[in-house]
């Protein structure tokens, strides 16, 4: 299993595809299903570029369909990071300032110019974005939205 496995790997990384799907990823589930369409096909290749732990490697190598270029935008994207983080940005919100909450600002497509309004309203409205209703990654982002949308700096960085 263990040498199927490399050997799809290395094929992988010698592929050339074009680009990965945008909900799944990119790693060997990506390729293995590419060009099939539906549910099925794009939960089997999640489920494979999850479990194997290939796209880190993929996008460090700028294989398995991945690129080492780019910026994460989209709003899946955004709530896989603040999920995995939440923890972290609660505290960096709490505080206005810290490595998770410049990521995200990043990932929100915050310049460093308007940084400081961002990391400003986060702090000053961090009730609002953690508030006991919110607990799911989507929740807080929804909150930080309306945040940001009520604030002339930063409603040009909400993201849908």
């Amino acid at each position: 299993m263990k040498k199927q496995l490399l050997a799809v790997a290395l094929l992988a990384s010698m592929s050339t595809v074009a680009s990965a799907d945008q909900d799944v990823g990119c790693g060997i589930g990506t390729i293995l299903w590419a060009g099939q369409s539906g549910l099925v096909p794009k939960v089997l290749a999640a489920t494979t570029n999850g479990t194997l732990g290939n796209q880190t490697f993929g996008i460090s190598t700028g294989t398995l369909g991945c690129q080492q270029s780019g910026v994460i935008s989209s709003r899946v994207r955004l709530t896989m990071y603040t999920g995995s983080n939440i923890e972290k940005l609660a505290r960096d919100m709490s505080v206005g300032q810290g490595e998770s909450l410049n990521v995200l600002a990043d990932l929100m497509g915050v310049p460093e110019t308007d940084k400081p309004a961002f990391f400003q309203a986060a702090r000053d409205n961090f009730g609002t974005i953690f508030a006991p209703e919110n607990v799911t990654a989507g929740q807080v982002l929804d909150a930080l939205n309306n945040v940001m949308a009520a604030d002339s700096t930063l409603v040009g960085y909400v993201k849908a």
